[in-house]
């Protein structure tokens, strides 16, 4: 098999070696969206089957010769119009020989010979398998790119003259647009006003729509539930986020694995030797004045019958629909190379925060000394309510939601690394750590036994009081996603080991992972410590898969075997971070990557162990004469299409 025909099997990709007009003929087929019997090459092959059949029918009556063989003649060349120009393009300009140029010595070599059926049923069959192997990938193509169908056509755009209905193409960043229930996103943006309840399922993979409210960002194709939005577009038509996984995915299609190189490289030896074999039956029986009929035919036979088609489409055909498949759930693998190192993993390594848990801190217990819970929410809501801090921002939002109305404050003041302090009702009130209220000698017995159990569960103690009591205290902590749990159980399921890499500290660190299950912890990282973990990690247990946000774990993504970076949507320097890119914040879409890969490998193997088997049985046969050259037509186009529509059973199975 030449480079050529490595990238055949991916023909989508391919435009460097036609001239113009055969770049058109090649647009033609893969922007094809239409009925399989009017895709270009199956409409050809259908047209060469049915003059074979005719010439067929012919030949069985007393008629001149010249006109059953001047339709057999006339189903070759239509039959033979894509895949033998294909393979002169190749010989001529590239100076190689590959698949189609054996079918094309082998088709010619059948007409010398005046076989002038067996030919044309040789390019028939031929050309019937390739039409389908070309329509198979074309469709993958159409599959992903289906997900554009997702956006609406048109898009209400506000303008100072109010609404207007225009083109949901015409978008461009910064226009504001409305989008009421039931509507879907025309591009991405933030909401500017409104809230409602998102499917992002198109987008992501997850299935539970999520809530969003204004400052949250919002994507082309997801669907708008309940309330109206607001938006203003951050990107525009062609650069949203439906855009950069089809182009992601259409890219890592042409990226191939070491088992796609290995074929290229074999095959780059391989078709050469077969014609100079096909070459020797012919002329040494020549030259030894031997049966040259007989041997003229073996070499034929043998052309066909060592053409190593399956093995060419069987490791492309399962990596091409798997890659197609995981972008269509939000999953974009950049390539094949990356979706066999994935089936290889032993560890995956999960980042703590964002990645396992929500990345928001919030209020998970409020105890009151005083039984007086709605003064204690008072006095710290107003005091934090002046802080930045993402934990005075989870006890504001705990007050918040309790219905507690912010106090005047006089003399705010912040305690560096301590908490902070403020007048409330004309008395100083503090907040802050257990520390805090300990340089204060604020006497905390009774409190102690109940820090101590709350920092054991992996969260942080936050205390109000006066300088002579304590008011009470809040629990916070940033809480492990809901699917966390379930996607480590599914790793373990899989034999894999899963260990949590953070920067947290160890206390909390070692909360969370034995809440979740989680094998090792590493904990108090810095970014270099993580790639020093990942290297550790990979010397004892093996191939290494490395989670996190793609941006504050770069290192350690390029360090590990393979990088995931998750909840990527509208990111695009998260996705080029990575080797894989979760559109979603969903951890167990890991675990569904990994089986992916797995089973893409699984079929894989199937197919060269196959294809290798059949060649084996094949070409025996045709040098011995076993096989004609219409059996071995058949034989050779069944294995490619029992090849390509195993490597399609991908798309199907239940992961």
């Amino acid at each position: 098999m030449s480079s050529n025909e490595g990238r055949k099997a991916l023909r989508l990709q391919r435009s460097d070696i036609h001239s113009q007009d055969a770049d058109q003929d090649s647009d033609d087929v893969e922007g094809f969206e239409g009925s399989w019997y009017a895709f270009p090459p199956i409409r050809n092959a259908l047209i060469a089957g049915a003059l074979l059949v005719t010439g067929w029918f012919v030949s069985q009556f007393q008629v001149l010769v010249y006109i059953p063989v001047g339709i057999f003649g006339l189903a070759i060349l239509i039959g033979a119009y894509y895949w033998a120009r294909e393979g002169w393009e190749e010989f001529v300009e590239e100076r190689e020989i590959g698949i189609e140029a054996l079918m094309s010595f082998a088709t010619l070599g059948a007409v010398i010979l005046g076989q002038w059926f067996e030919a044309a049923f040789l390019v028939f069959l031929y050309a019937g398998a390739e039409s389908i192997e070309e329509y198979t990938f074309a469709r993958t193509r159409t599959a992903i790119r289906a997900l554009l169908d997702l956006v609406p056509e048109t898009a209400a755009l506000l303008t100072d003259a109010g609404e207007v209905q225009i083109s949901a193409k015409e978008l461009e960043a910064g226009n504001l647009f409305l989008v009421r229930p039931g509507e879907r996103i025309p591009t991405d943006g933030e909401i500017i006003e409104g809230a409602s309840s998102i499917d992002e399922a198109a987008v992501t993979g997850e299935s539970v729509p999520v809530e969003k409210a204004v400052s949250d960002k919002v994507f082309a194709g997801t669907i708008n539930t309940t309330g109206i939005l607001k938006v203003r577009a951050t990107t525009s038509f062609a650069s949203n986020s439906l855009q950069k996984i089809i182009q992601t995915v259409e890219e890592a299609q042409g990226v191939k694995s070491s088992a796609q190189r290995w074929i290229d490289r074999f095959g780059r030896r391989y078709s050469p030797a077969v014609l100079v074999v096909a070459l020797l039956l012919v002329v040494i029986p020549y030259l030894m004045k031997a049966n040259f009929a007989l041997w003229s035919v073996r070499a034929v036979v043998l052309l066909v019958a060592a053409a190593p088609c399956a093995l060419v489409i069987s490791t492309p055909v399962a990596i091409s629909a798997a890659i197609g498949r995981s972008g269509r759930e939000g999953v974009l693998i950049k390539g094949g190379i990356h979706l066999e190192n994935l089936a290889k993993i032993r560890v995956v390594a999960f980042d703590k925060t964002g990645t396992l848990t929500r990345g928001k801190p919030v209020v998970t217990n409020v105890f009151s000394t005083t039984n007086e819970t709605a003064s204690l929410l008072r006095h710290a809501a107003s005091i934090e309510h002046l802080s930045e801090h993402p934990l005075a921002k989870a006890i504001v939002e705990n007050a918040q939601a309790e219905g507690i109305a912010i106090a005047p404050v006089q003399n705010f003041q912040s305690l560096t690394g301590a908490g902070a302090k403020a007048d409330i009702d004309g008395q100083t009130i503090y907040i802050g750590s257990p520390g805090l209220f300990r340089q204060l000698r604020v006497l905390l017995e009774q409190l102690e036994s109940e820090i101590e159990r709350l920092q054991a569960e992996g969260k942080t103690v936050v205390l109000v009081g006066t300088q002579d009591r304590i008011e009470g205290l809040f629990a916070i902590r940033d809480e492990p996603r809901s699917a966390a749990k379930r996607a480590i159980q599914q790793l373990h399921k899989m034999q894999v080991k899963v260990a949590m890499l953070t920067g947290d500290n160890a206390r909390t660190a070692k909360a969370i992972a034995t809440e979740l299950g989680i094998d090792e912890v590493r904990a108090d990282l810095k970014p270099d410590d993580k790639v020093k973990a990942i290297q550790e990690l990979e010397q004892q247990y093996g191939p290494v898969a490395m989670t996190g946000d793609g941006i504050n774990d770069a290192p350690a993504l390029a360090t590990a075997t393979v990088g995931l970076a998750m909840g990527t949507a509208g990111t695009d320097a998260a996705i080029e971070a990575a080797d894989i890119a979760l559109m979603g914040d969903d951890p167990s879409r890991v675990a569904y990557a990994l089986k992916l890969a797995k089973a893409s490998q699984r079929i894989s193997f199937q197919n060269i162990v196959f294809s290798i088997l059949v060649l084996v049985i094949l070409i025996p046969g045709a040098i011995l004469g076993l096989l004609g050259i219409t059996a071995a037509v058949f034989a050779h186009e069944a294995s490619e299409l029992l090849a390509i529509a195993n490597g399609l059973r991908i798309t199907r199975q239940r992961l």
